[in-house]
This record gives C-alpha cells, sequence and structure tokens, in this order.
C-alpha cells in the first residue's frame, strides 16, 4: 500500500468488514495486526489563560505524525480529561478529526463517563467524525459487571468501530476479570481490544493472550511504558500511553523490536527510562520537554502549577541529551 494513502482514503479500504466495517489498515502497523505500535495518548495543551490551546492540540497531531506514530488517543487520564468541561471534549475532538483527516494513523477517540448515558453522548459525537476506533474506561458509576456489561454493550450498539476496553479505572469494587473481557468480545467482535493496567497485569496479559487472535484482537500496555521492553518481548501488541514528548522515541523502540535489534533496543529503552523516572521526582518534566520540542507554547496545566529551578532544569537537559540522536521531529 502506497504511504501517500491518505486517512480518509484508507477508511473505504475496508479489511475484516464483519468485525468492524469502517476499519482501515494503518500503512505503520505490523503486518496482520490492525491495531499495534506505539499508540501515544494527546495531552492537552493551555493558554495562558488556561483555556485550551487548540492550535496546539492540532500542531501535536502534526508532530505526532511526523514522528511516525501508530495511533492518536484524546481524551484520557494523560490528556487530563477529568479535568475536562463536556464542551470541552467534544471540541478538541472535532479540532483532533480536522487535523487528523489526512494522517496515516489510527485515530482513537476517549467516550469514557461515570455512567452510560454520558458515555453515548461522547460515542455518538466521536462516531459522527468517524475516527478508527474509541476507548473507554469503565464506568465508576457501578456496582457489579453486568453494570460494566450494559455500559460497553451500549457503546456497541452506537458503533462497529473497534474499541479498547481499560481495565483500570472504573467503579472501585468492580473487577473487569479476564473471563469478562473474553466473554464480551465473543458476544461483540469490536470489544475486542484491550488497555491492561490492572494488576497484575502481566499475568492478566497473559491469560488474555491464550485468546488471541479469536475472541481477542490486540493486548495493549500502558503506565508510560514503564515495562513496555517487557511486554514486547511477551509478545503483546503495543503501548497506548501519554508519551506525546518522547513520541519519537516510542515509535523508534518498536522498529528496533520488529527487527530483532536486541541490543540497541535494550540500550535506548534504557535512555528512557532515565527521563520516564524523572516523573516523579521533578515534577512537570513532560511539559517541559513538551514546550523545549515546541510542541506547546506554555507549560500550563490543571493539575497544578509548575516551575522549574535551574538544578533542575539541568537534570532535565542531562537526561534529554542522552536521546537527542532519536528526537527526529
Amino acid at each position: 500500500m502506497s504511504p501517500l494513502v491518505t486517512r480518509r482514503e484508507l477508511l473505504s479500504a475496508i479489511g475484516a468488514a464483519a468485525v468492524a466495517p469502517r476499519l482501515r489498515p494503518m500503512v505503520r502497523a505490523a503486518e496482520g495486526h490492525p491495531m499495534s505500535g506505539a499508540f501515544m495518548i494527546l495531552s492537552t495543551p493551555y493558554t495562558e489563560s488556561n483555556e485550551i490551546h487548540h492550535e496546539d492540540l492540532a500542531g501535536q497531531v502534526d508532530f505526532l505524525d511526523r514522528c511516525g506514530v501508530h495511533g492518536f488517543v484524546w481524551p484520557q487520564n494523560s490528556s487530563e480529561q477529568r479535568y475536562l468541561s463536556r464542551d470541552e471534549r467534544l471540541r478538541g475532538m472535532d479540532t483532533i478529526a480536522k487535523a487528523s483527516r489526512d494522517k496515516r494513523q489510527a485515530l482513537i477517540f476517549g467516550v469514557q463517563a461515570d455512567n452510560t448515558a454520558g458515555m453515548l453522548e461522547y460515542a455518538r459525537h466521536a462516531e459522527s467524525l468517524e475516527p478508527d476506533g474509541m476507548i473507554a474506561i469503565p464506568p465508576t458509576v457501578a456496582s457489579s459487571l453486568a453494570d460494566y456489561r450494559e455500559y460497553y454493550e451500549a457503546l456497541a450498539s452506537v458503533t462497529s468501530r473497534p474499541v479498547f476496553i481499560q481495565t483500570s479505572g472504573g467503579a472501585p469494587k468492580v473487577e473487569p476479570t479476564v473471563e469478562f473481557l473474553v466473554d464480551l468480545a465473543k458476544d461483540f467482535p469490536n470489544l475486542a481490544y484491550i488497555k491492561e493496567e490492572r494488576e497484575p497485569v502481566h499475568d492478566r496479559m497473559r491469560a488474555l493472550a491464550k485468546h488471541r487472535p479469536d475472541p481477542i484482537k490486540s493486548i495493549f500496555g500502558a503506565a508510560f511504558g514503564l515495562a513496555w521492553l517487557y511486554e514486547m518481548r511477551m509478545g503483546m501488541d503495543g503501548v497506548m500511553t501519554g508519551g506525546a514528548m518522547y513520541a519519537d522515541v516510542y515509535v523508534r523502540l518498536w522498529e528496533l523490536h520488529q527487527a530483532g535489534k536486541l541490543a540497541e533496543l535494550r540500550d535506548l529503552y534504557g535512555k528512557l527510562l532515565l527521563m520516564l523516572n524523572l516523573d516523579p521526582i521533578i515534577p512537570g518534566v513532560r511539559l517541559y520537554v513538551l514546550k523545549k520540542r515546541g510542541i506547546f507554547s506554555t507549560t500550563k496545566s490543571r493539575r497544578g502549577e509548575y516551575t522549574f529551578s535551574a538544578v533542575e532544569t539541568a537534570e532535565i537537559e542531562y537526561r534529554l541529551d542522552g536521546l537527542q540522536a532519536y528526537l527526529q521531529a
């Protein structure tokens, strides 16, 4: 397939019509795996007056495209989605849909809400924008797996596109068991894509993998990719995480894995970990890198105010220098 084919053109190239009638094959995904690779959850940029910076949001799509990521995802927890209003989420989807119209990557919209009614409003709006898929965190207003099933069945009634089920973040006392996920995928083949975040994460991944490719289609890790090297070597399908500031590094890691260049893979992964383990040490380091790389205009966040001392800046720059050869975009 020509790399010049656009995202909209690819939407008409239907692969597994019975499963997802509008799913188009992704140019950069691993052969035979229509949902695989480095999927980046976009961070949400803000103006100095704390409004969503839509120009930067659209520009982030362009940046991720230049990095060669395999999918765009918004809004999720890494997007500060719980700090966004209903109208902000809807308009943000519009901005990203427009910005990604001529791109080759998968476009995945987050449609989660605390309950089924709220989720359906986001899902219907997302469906109108014709993404390549959706993702939904389980509902927080739930007391049983039956409530979870009702929520995801309702989502399947709105879309036949691939839906990622995130296994964390729902009602604290309700666990989406492996058996529940497998049964749901059997009954609704588009609900067969898993973003696994629930402990014990890797035991659950191995259990899910026994049911892949039928009915489970893809199993992704998350958690900023802190265990992605292990997960790649386990044979998982990708990572979906808030890593836009290091997107070209995540892409290169996947390429090295696919090429079997294990020593270079290990070396680069170690360099990325030096940045990732700064997160709890220097709060806001990701925003610093987003601004430094010209992706964001500000370091504003609704999680808090972030400033950087001279010694903190020096440490960030020292570690970031180890990735310079891989920062291509």
